[in-house]
């Protein structure tokens, strides 16, 4: 990379005028030294061009269309082919960057040779509560992602250089179903190539409400967890890991009003690891003691989710 390479922040958009606007300005408004071009990418939604009047000098604003897979996968790859910048990073329409994110991450990238990927920590903002999370390590391995999802590390937070996207560890995968999960797939591949630099300081604001576009599409993240499942192996090699999975896949189940899928997937997870608290909640909702959306706004308030 240059002294201070060229970014592109791709922020896939569908509905959300207002908070798509605070999410470019935050961009744009980064003190970093080097060209920032902002990519909004509108999937199944009406493009606004007048978004290219947020415009400025080494900070251009540029609106396309998804013309790929629908959803966050095919409109984040749409941006990232897009996209000039040597580095590539993501974010969602509904968060917003906060002050020196992006000159601390690009400085953390250079400093690790043969660095790919660059995250950080998070500041979860949910229903007039706000959570600090972040990662206590520099480094983030295959088998760390495969034992803990750590949603600490958010989509939002990526900063990814531009040729292992196209010529390393590849694209965002657009074959989950409903590109639930996608993220998390997206980390577990880039994690092979490389271990993950991870700053420990939060710099992303992350909006979690009930607009959620996953909120209830409990059928979806069932599909999805499976598929990943399936698609990833070495899950086998990490008990933790599998019952985790098997625990949400449980607990989507269980909310979707799937009383004897939960019970399959809940005694799956029991068998893997009898002490994940995902089996006994999805338990709990299959048996009617709670439901899921109580579940999850607790879980929520602590920046947390399922």
């Amino acid at each position: 990379m240059t002294g201070h390479p060229s970014v592109s922040a791709v922020v896939p958009t569908r509905d959300r005028p207002e908070l798509l606007r605070s999410a470019v300005r935050a961009i744009l408004d980064q003190d970093y030294p080097g060209e920032v071009e902002v990519v909004v990418v509108y999937d199944r939604s009406e493009p606004d061009p007048t978004l290219t009047e947020l415009s400025r000098p080494g900070r251009p604003v540029r609106v396309v269309r998804n013309e790929r897979t629908p959803g966050l996968a095919g409109a984040r790859n749409t941006g990232t082919l897009a996209a000039t910048g040597e580095l590539i990073a993501f974010c969602d329409d509904d968060d917003e960057w906060l002050p020196g994110k992006l000159r601390s991450q690009v400085d953390a990238l250079a400093a690790v040779p043969g660095a790919e990927f660059v995250s950080c920590g998070i500041r979860v903002s949910y229903d007039g509560h706000t959570v600090d999370r972040s990662l206590p390590r520099d480094r983030v391995t295959l088998a760390d992602l495969l034992r803990d999802r750590m949603t600490e590390l958010h989509p939002s937070t990526f900063v990814i250089r531009a040729a292992a996207l196209r010529d390393g560890f590849g694209l965002v995968d657009e074959e989950i179903p409903g590109s639930y999960a996608e993220d998390y797939e997206f980390l577990l591949r880039a994690a092979r190539s490389a271990p993950l630099v991870n700053l420990h300081t939060p710099y992303v604001l992350v909006r979690w409400h009930k607009r959620s576009y996953f909120a209830q599409r409990w059928d979806t993240i069932s599909e999805a967890l499976q598929w990943l499942l399936e698609r990833y192996p070495e899950f086998g090699t990490q008990p933790a890991g599998e019952a985790r999975v098997a625990g949400q896949i449980a607990f989507a189940r269980a909310a979707s009003g799937d009383r004897q899928g939960a019970l399959r997937w809940a005694r799956r997870t029991i068998r893997r690891n009898p002490r994940e608290p995902r089996a006994y909640l999805a338990l709990a909702v299959a048996g009617r003691v709670v439901r899921a959306d109580a579940v999850l706004r607790t879980l929520h308030k602590r920046g947390r989710g399922i």
